[in-house]
Order: structure tokens, then C-alpha cells, then sequence
């Protein structure tokens, strides 16, 4: 390692452990790590803020400034009235109704980012009907059922979300394979969308456990207000768009900026600069910023290819025992969570793909399909962006976000992995 390798491996083994104890505030940790980057001079500014430039980061902003424009006009509090009468009946039916939400709006919105600016509004609203005040173990579990079920169910879905995304298209670039939508879904869809999301009802019921405070029931609905129904048709215009990226090519960030925008417009718009000013969490925005600089950092400097060669020449990878080289290939795609966060995982573990399939003597495409295990299931909240969005739109202690992160990860780790090793077998990926 030369000097400016060692320099890089420094810095990052400090950000992530600031980050991972929160031995400082989050947005702290981040400038610090912008401004000992640029000090340091491990890379040209432009890679250093890249985050900045990267569609994450204007998601979170655009989802802020949406989120607000919702509470504000009523629509989320309209929204949750409509929810209540169907889900109120019961903490555990609401919690498996907003999970079930989180799934099912990830196939027609390809946004994590996105998905949770428009839920989270509608969810706090539905806990205060129901009578779940700050703090409380039911609204902190309401919150955690957005961030965690948007993030790590989406990844079973092909375009769904920032990391597959980037793995598909670090496949194709790299081995020239192109996934298809419908042989993805059925590989992961049965253990990493539906089994894995009756875990996480299972982990919030019984983590945060809490009663329904109020029963609600159907209210007659009242006349819709200029201002919902000027909302109303920008959501469902922004929704349209992100709906049809694929058609017109403008990215989901992009739309979401033109909508907040949109929103933020004197006279017409919903937003005043003051409520932007004091109630868009910038703070999360600059954490956002820093984890995708990070990520390109590490990816840029070759640190995260020398750590991923070191950790694979150490992996127990045995052509005899194909199930403990999918343990193995499966705990790398973990530890490389720990270095470059979700997003970053797919860049650094796709090239070393080759490497493994010959190793173990797996199918190359099988091998790769492995890493989705480890970059969809973080151990830290700090792992994944849309987790951290949720945790700060949510306001829900920290301590409370790495539980349910533990958690879910026990389990996923000892009973879901080998079931999902089982499901690759029976479908003919494994031998």
C-alpha cells in the first residue's frame, strides 16, 4: 500500500466508525470526512462531492420538500383517514399493511427515496389517528416498518432500487450479461420479498409492541381543498413519470425535483421558503452526500478491490461443498457493507465474481445473484441511505433503528440464507 492507499484506509476507518458509534452527530462525521478528503488531497474534489451530483441526494432533498407539501394541504391526514378504518383494527394489521404497502408500491415506483417521502407523511399521520404520540414504541415501530420494508424488499425487485441498479449494470459492463425482470423476481421475490417481509412484521411486533389507542371508523369524506387537488394532480403526475422512466429517460430524481420545485413556487406552490429553511433536514442531506463519496472514494482509490481480494483469499471456497461457498460469498457481500455502504457493495463485488465462480466451482451468474443477500440486509442503519431518510423523516432514536437492523439480520442470516440456498437448488442455479 502506498501513502495516499494508506491515507484513504485511514479516513474511511474513522468516518465509518463515527458513523457506526455515532461518536459524533452524523452530519459532523460527514463534513468532517469532505474536509480532511480535500486536505489530504486522496482525490479530486469532483469525486470527493460526488454525492452531491448523484440522484440520491436530490431525492432526499425533492422528498423532503413532497413530504411536507403532503402533511401541510391535509392529503396525508385524508390518506391516513382512508387507511385507518382498514388497518386500525390492530397494531400487527397495521404494521403488515404498511409493509405490505412498502412491497407493493416498489413495483410501480422505482424509487426508495421516493417511495418513503411519499409513505412516511400518510404513516405519521395514520399513528397520531390511532394514538401513537412521539416516542411511542407504536410509532417508532410504524416508522421502522417504512424505512426497512422500502429498502429491503425492494431489493427482490430488478428496478427497484439504487443497488440493483448498479449491479446490473456493473454485470453488464463487466461480463456483458443482461438480467431480465421476470427470472430475477422469481429467484428472490419468495425469500427475500415475502418471507423476509413476514420477518420484519414479526421483528417490529415484537420490538416495539404497542396497542391501538383509538378506533376508528369510516369517516364521510369531506370536500377536497384547491390546494389537495393541485397536490393531488402533481403526485399523480410525478408518479406517472417515475412510472415511465424507462420510456422518456429522465431519471426519478430529476422528475422529483421539477415536482419540488413545483411545490416550493410562490403563490402556486405549497412550501414557503421558511418551512424549507426550518423543516428540510439538510443535516441528512450532507449524510447522504458523504456515504455516496465515500462509496466512490473507496471504489476510485482501489481500496475496496484490495480489501475485497484480501477477505477473498481468506474465504473457505471448496468446489465440494457448494453450500459453504455460498455461506462464504454471502458473508463477503456483508463485509464489503461495512466499507462502501449498499449502493457501493455491487461496483466492488461484481468484478470479483469470476474469481469466486472459479474458486468454488458455482455458475458465474449464480454468484453474482449472492451478493443481493448481503447488500439488501445491513447490519448498521448507516448501511443503507433510504434507512437513514426514514430514520430522520420519523425522528426515531438510533438505538431503536440498530435493533430492528440486528434483528432482522439474525434472522436473515440463520434461517432465510439457507432457505434461499435451498430455493437457488430447487430452481437449478446450484448444484
Amino acid at each position: 500500500m502506498d501513502m495516499q492507499l494508506i491515507a484513504v484506509a485511514g479516513l474511511v476507518a474513522v468516518t465509518i466508525t463515527l458513523w457506526a458509534t455515532r461518536g459524533l452527530p452524523e452530519y459532523l462525521t460527514a463534513l468532517l470526512f469532505f474536509a480532511f478528503a480535500m486536505i489530504l488531497h486522496v482525490a479530486p474534489a469532483s469525486l470527493v462531492f460526488s454525492g452531491f451530483t448523484s440522484a440520491a441526494f436530490w431525492l432526499v432533498i425533492s422528498g423532503y420538500v413532497i413530504g411536507i407539501a403532503i402533511r401541510k394541504t391535509g392529503l396525508a391526514s385524508r390518506c391516513a383517514g382512508g387507511l385507518a378504518a382498514y388497518l386500525s383494527r390492530s397494531y400487527a394489521q397495521m404494521v403488515f399493511g404498511i409493509v405490505g404497502l412498502t412491497y407493493m408500491l416498489a413495483f410501480v415506483m422505482p424509487s426508495n427515496m421516493g417511495r418513503i417521502a411519499l409513505l412516511m407523511p400518510i404513516v405519521l399521520a395514520l399513528a397520531d389517528r390511532v394514538g401513537f404520540g412521539d416516542k411511542s414504541p407504536g410509532r417508532i415501530g410504524l416508522s421502522l416498518a417504512v424505512g426497512f420494508g422500502t429498502f429491503q424488499l425492494s431489493a427482490s425487485i430488478l428496478p427497484a432500487n439504487v443497488p440493483n441498479l448498479v449491479m446490473a449494470g456493473a454485470i453488464d459492463t463487466t461480463y456483458g450479461l443482461q438480467l431480465s425482470y421476470l427470472p430475477y423476481l422469481i429467484l428472490h421475490a419468495p425469500v427475500l420479498g415475502f418471507m423476509k417481509g413476514l420477518a420484519l412484521c414479526a421483528c417490529v411486533v415484537w420490538l416495539f409492541p404497542d396497542k391501538v389507542k383509538k378506533s376508528i371508523e369510516l369517516e364521510p369524506s369531506r370536500p377536497w381543498s384547491p390546494e389537495e387537488k393541485r397536490l393531488g394532480l402533481l403526485l399523480l403526475t410525478t408518479l406517472g413519470l417515475w412510472l415511465t422512466d424507462s420510456l422518456h429517460g429522465i431519471s426519478p430524481a430529476w422528475v422529483g425535483l421539477v415536482a419540488a420545485c413545483l411545490c416550493l413556487l410562490p403563490r402556486v406552490g405549497f412550501v414557503s421558503s421558511e418551512e424549507f429553511g426550518q423543516e428540510v433536514n439538510h443535516r441528512t442531506a450532507i449524510y447522504v452526500a458523504a456515504i455516496l463519496g465515500l462509496a466512490a472514494l473507496v471504489g476510485h482509490t482501489g481500496l475496496g478491490a484490495l480489501i475485497g481480494n484480501e477477505v477473498l483469499a481468506l474465504a473457505p471456497l471448496d468446489p465440494t461443498s457448494p453450500f459453504h461457498s455460498y455461506a462464504s460469498i454471502v458473508g463477503l457481500s456483508t463485509l464489503l457493507n461495512f466499507v462502501v455502504t449498499a449502493n457501493g457493495v455491487p461496483a466492488l463485488f461484481t468484478p470479483l465474481a469470476q474469481s469466486m465462480a472459479t474458486a468454488s466451482g458455482l455458475p458465474l451468474l449464480s454468484v453474482l445473484m449472492m451478493q443481493v443477500i448481503g447488500f439488501s440486509t445491513p447490519l448498521l442503519p448507516y448501511q443503507a441511505s433510504p434507512i437513514v431518510l426514514a430514520i430522520e423523516m420519523g425522528r426515531i432514536p438510533f438505538v431503536a433503528a440498530l435493533r430492528l437492523s440486528l434483528a432482522l439480520a439474525f434472522i436473515t442470516f440463520v434461517f432465510l440464507a439457507p432457505i434461499n440456498y435451498g430455493w437457488f437448488v430447487f430452481l437449478g442455479w446450484l448444484p
